[in-house]
């Protein structure tokens, strides 16, 4: 049991991709690397991290979740590096679980000048081993995959999945994106629910896909597999509150019946805006609160003289919005290249509409959605990318449904 304390807190990271200092030189090759990251900051991931363990050292919540995807590309070092920047917690629990992109990820790199040379990957084995931390205040431990259970408190227990699809040997393929648990692990699943329904325990699970499709037209490969089976079976135990990852999107879905669970997504705190989720639990309610980590709070003297580190959320927004903007622009323009005023306009757009969907800040009221779907530049946009239109549909909610907020009654 990780605290007696009937009243406590624990905070909810994910998809922190870490590539360790030591991997990289900061030369073209790595550089190349960062603009091709899909909006992910590579360079300050250390610095970043470092600085989130001494708020947590101030703050002592009981434990610190990560929903998978520690690591950028599944490099050994990485994992090492990142248990590194956490080992100087003392009163919180550090409790890892691995992502799709952590285990024999054929993609682990390092970078050397214009070039890149295979990494060492994690094999199960060795993850166990780097974060055991995580696995000694284990109250069952699945043989047949990453999973464990902790108890939290004296009146809620954790169950931590794996939800990955990894193979028995190092891999030279790229990381396979969609996962299930599978009989075995649903299996054992099975187990801890029944061991907290007997000891009158309250679950919380957690695994890196998603229980349910957080965005209606793109999820494939993002909603675990035997999402059905897993449902009945947290059905079956009334579990009411699931965290997940992976999709690097803010996002809260209430119970999809017959399933009671509230599902959690936290956004990927190596882009967007930092998320995390602070989690107060009481004996009969659970509450939810998204924060954006204000780091130059807890940057080093040293580290507040980098204007970059100072103004960080203006980084990441910057790299998120040229990101995407990018993408779409680089297509349109072998359309439209005598028009590179409305093309970059369509970008902005395009950009800004995906950081608000994935920072959990999409709500809109309906007057205003119209007013940008009848704008010039919305219809342009689509009338180039019809493809996109109806993605485009899914990213604001008009409802009073909250994707920052929630609280849960037991």
């Amino acid at each position: 049991m990780l605290t007696q304390d009937k009243k406590t807190s624990f905070w909810v990271i994910s998809d922190t991709h870490l590539i360790a200092d030591s991997l990289h030189d900061h030369g073209q090759a790595f550089s190349q690397m960062q603009k091709t990251s899909q909006g992910k900051d590579l360079y300050y991931q250390e610095t970043a991290l470092s600085a989130f363990v001494r708020m947590a050292q101030k703050k002592k919540p009981a434990a610190i979740i990560v929903t998978g995807d520690v690591t950028f590309n599944g490099e050994r070092v990485s994992a090492e590096k990142f248990a590194e920047i956490f080992k100087p917690l003392e009163e919180t629990q550090l409790l890892v679980l691995p992502g799709n992109h952590d285990i024999y990820d054929g993609w682990a790199r390092e970078f050397r000048g214009k070039k890149q040379y295979y990494a060492g990957q994690i094999s199960p084995r060795m993850w166990r081993n780097i974060f055991k931390t995580s696995y000694k205040n284990a109250v069952s431990v699945d043989d047949e995959s990453l999973a464990y259970s902790v108890q939290l408190n004296p009146d809620y227990l954790l169950i931590l999945a794996d939800s990955n699809d990894y193979g028995k040997e190092e891999a030279t393929t790229a990381p396979a994106t969609a996962g299930f648990l599978g009989r075995e692990q649903r299996r054992w699943i099975k187990a801890q629910l029944q061991y907290a329904s007997e000891n009158n325990l309250q679950v919380i699970f957690c695994m890196h896909h998603n229980l349910y499709a957080h965005n209606p037209a793109v999820n494939k490969g993002y909603v675990v597999d035997d999402y059905r089976e897993l449902r009945k079976l947290l059905a079956q135990y009334n579990v009411k509150l699931v965290f997940s990852g992976h999709i690097h999107a803010q996002n809260i879905m209430l119970p999809q019946d017959p399933c009671p669970a509230t599902e959690i997504v936290t956004s990927s705190f190596c882009s967007n805006d930092q998320g995390y989720g602070v989690v107060k639990v009481l004996p009969k309610e659970v509450s939810y609160t998204c924060h954006h980590f204000k780091m130059k709070d807890y940057l080093t003297n040293k580290e507040k003289q980098n204007w970059t580190l100072t103004h960080f959320h203006d980084y990441l927004e910057n790299i998120q919005l040229g990101t995407i903007s990018a993408e779409l622009m680089q297509k349109d323009l072998y359309q439209n290249h005598d028009d590179l005023d409305t093309v970059r306009k369509m970008g902005r757009l395009f950009g800004e509409m995906n950081y608000h969907f994935f920072t959990g800040k999409n709500h809109i009221e309906s007057e205003e959605l119209q007013k940008l779907k009848k704008s010039p530049i919305y219809q342009r946009l689509i009338a180039d990318n019809p493809h996109y239109e109806l993605y485009l549909q899914t990213l604001y909610d008009m409802s009073n449904h909250d994707n920052l907020h929630v609280k849960i009654k037991y």
